[in-house]
């Protein structure tokens, strides 16, 4: 679809993460006419971008899913009522029209729809950097890990002390030549559980230390890191990859400035999904209300909730509940 080309829908999705994806097919289901808006270049939000290749343990009916095999089959089961992706590209602004809403995308094209749907999760998330990395972005380092196989049979250096840290150390242990933990202190943020496997595996794990300097060959690619240690000599480390895995801040955007009435970054909606402006819904990790529980579990019934809800909005003729998908033809 050209950038410039306006879209008119039944319902806009805001956020192609999987409660959106859910969405989009409960939406068609309903018979709606559906869009979904992300700024991130592929489905799937932060599993995608953040946790691709990590198993999955608390989404009903799968004993253990990985992130990228579940976004596959969220996309595959949305895909049979062809919803319109308008992927990379930012929601920025939304007015109220006599029709519903018109929300104007960063490249400047107008998506009408009778209702909208936020799914934004945490919203626009930005990872904290590496000092000693500036520059090198592209080059041999990176926040995320999207495809072991670009690490085969190199020598990774991980910064960090979190889950997203050992679990990468995890994953890239079987394929990389070698695999070192770097961390500023002497304590994990880390589930135990995942530092013992780590551990028991023999992946070297310097503490209380950090990457001071990268370093690169002729090419210009990474080829080595300085680590500063406590009370210890500098150590250089061969590396072709550091994986800078600090964490991440995380702000709505422009959401926030839609008339909604905000929580601690968090979108407050009713027990139907509604927010505080006329046929804008909100579903997943970006909704809150009392009792919240942030799963994507949790997301898929809010999705459905809302879905449903709306539909009844668009249509007071509509029943609010439209009978079991097996009961379908």
């Amino acid at each position: 679809m050209a950038s410039s080309e306006n879209v008119d829908v039944d319902l806009l999705v805001v956020g192609a993460g999987p409660t959106g994806l859910f969405a989009a097919y409960y939406a068609g289901f309903r018979e709606l006419s559906v869009a979904l808006v992300d700024a991130l270049p592929e489905p799937g939000g932060q599993v995608t971008a953040m946790y691709p290749e990590k198993m999955i343990f608390d989404v009903a009916g799968f004993p253990a899913v990985r992130g990228r095999d579940l976004v596959a089959a969220l996309v595959e089961q949305a895909a049979q009522w062809k919803p319109v992706y308008l992927l990379g590209r930012q929601a920025r602004a939304m007015a109220t029209t006599d029709d519903g809403l018109e929300v104007t995308l960063a490249d400047g094209a107008v998506v009408r729809a009778g209702a909208v749907l936020i799914t934004a999760g945490m919203g626009e998330f930005r990872p904290r950097p590496l000092p000693a990395g500036d520059g090198w972005l592209g080059k041999g380092m990176v926040h995320f890990v999207p495809a072991l196989d670009a690490h085969l049979g190199q020598d990774v250096v991980i910064v960090g002390g979190g889950d997203s840290a050992f679990d990468w150390a995890l994953s890239l242990h079987p394929i990389a030549n070698s695999v070192t933990l770097v961390h500023r202190r002497a304590t994990f943020r880390a589930h135990k559980a995942t530092i013992t496997k780590v551990r028991e595996l023999g992946v070297p794990i310097i503490t209380d230390a950090e990457v001071v300097e990268l370093r690169g060959g002729g090419d210009g690619l990474l080829r080595e890191v300085e680590v500063a240690i406590k009370d210890a000599d500098n150590r250089v480390l061969a590396a072709q990859t550091v994986v800078a895995a600090l964490g991440f801040t995380a702000d709505l955007g422009p959401i926030e400035s839609w008339g909604l009435e905000l929580e601690r970054r968090a979108v407050l909606v009713d027990s139907t999904m509604r927010t505080a402006r006329p046929r804008v819904y909100a579903a997943g990790d970006v909704a809150t209300y009392p009792g919240k529980v942030k799963l994507i579990a949790t997301g898929f019934g809010e999705a459905a909730t809302a879905v449903n809800n709306l539909a009844v909005e668009l249509d007071p003729q509509a029943h609010l509940f439209p009978g079991h998908s097996s009961n379908a033809g």
